[in-house]
């Protein structure tokens, strides 16, 4: 093959179309890579939906697994040939208050794939090589897909949420499959909190092992030590509040979320936390791929044609698929 062909967004709000270029020759610490699969995002349809705001056209995705086709002069910790991960976070400028105080996910300066540099909805993508991650070989390519955000973001959430036993989840995503095997392997008991209603929901999170789950609108049977949203809801805060205990957390893990409704000041106090995640760091990749090495992690995909990309958008839109949507050229 002597040309890339792509699934690009020109405006907000309209679907995606096929686009074709020549092939590109990898420049500085660039890797070409030649895309495997290339996971399915929410973030992905903020972008598309104009809920975040970015330069167009772009190619989305950045949840990207491939094979290194050529180098750059100066990329490094790479072969042709080698299997890579590529995330969202696609470059820093290293120089700013961030970057040299261990906080390059808050980077003022950001290269962020899929969004302000072309990502994975192509058979072919550059990427920066400083970036990129190394995937456990227990993974196939499709497998491996979700471990690059919906894992990675949802490993930060759960850093941020301490190291309480009881943790509930709001939203049962690509997200928080993963992260429900995570927890119960580190020895912590899972509250699975899906759409009012979704029984299918309900019984995917048990069958992965989560202690219970019931609707959002609904009181766990005991109080939380911290709750994750990965769900971009905004409403879902004062709920979370609601069934965290004192001193606990409320982790925010999307890049977006609808408006929290006003609350009373008394869901927290008592030292309850807000708090968000932002993007990842490397550090947060290097360890994450060590833990899905180790631990008994295994990721539920439902696999589209490059060419499907637009379907596979309004199947996560829609919320109804069991784990992960992954994209293959």
């Amino acid at each position: 093959m002597t040309i890339v062909c792509a699934m690009q967004l020109d405006r907000p709000g309209e679907p995606l179309r096929e686009v074709t270029w020549d092939i590109p020759e990898p420049s500085g610490s660039d890797l070409l890579i030649e895309v495997a699969a290339c996971g399915v995002c929410r973030t992905d349809l903020h972008i598309v939906d104009g809920e975040i705001h970015g330069a167009l056209p772009i190619v989305p995705g950045h949840e990207i697994v491939g094979r290194v086709v050529a180098l750059g002069p100066s990329a490094a910790g790479f072969q042709i040939g080698d299997r890579v991960g590529v995330p969202w976070l696609g470059g820093t400028d290293g120089n700013c208050f961030y970057c040299t105080h261990g906080m390059e996910n808050l980077c003022d300066s950001p290269v962020f794939t899929g969004f302000t540099r072309n990502g994975g909805y192509a058979t072919h993508v550059v990427v920066d090589s400083r970036f990129c991650l190394p995937l456990p070989d227990s993974f196939g390519d499709a497998e491996a897909a979700p471990l690059l955000c919906a894992g990675l973001i949802g490993f930060r959430a759960l850093k941020r949420a301490g190291e309480g036993e009881r943790i509930g989840f709001y939203g049962f995503g690509a997200a928080a499959h993963i992260l429900a095997q995570v927890a119960g392997w580190q020895g912590r008991r899972v509250f699975a909190f899906t759409r009012d209603g979704d029984a299918e929901g309900q019984s995917f999170a048990g069958s992965l092992g989560c202690v219970w789950a019931g609707g959002s609108s609904e009181a766990p049977p005991e109080e939380l030590d911290a709750a994750i949203i990965f769900a971009p809801v905004g409403t879902l805060v004062p709920e979370a509040l609601k069934s965290v205990r004192k001193g606990g957390r409320v982790i925010c893990a999307g890049i977006h979320m609808s408006d929290i409704p006003a609350f009373s000041y008394d869901l927290l106090w008592g030292e309850r936390a807000i708090l968000s995640v932002a993007n990842l760091t490397r550090a947060d990749g290097r360890e994450f791929m060590e833990i899905a090495a180790r631990s008994p992690i295994k990721t539920r995909t439902t696999t589209f044609p490059l060419s499907e990309a637009n379907e596979a958008l309004s199947a996560v839109r829609s919320g109804t698929l069991e784990g992960a949507a992954v994209l293959v050229p």
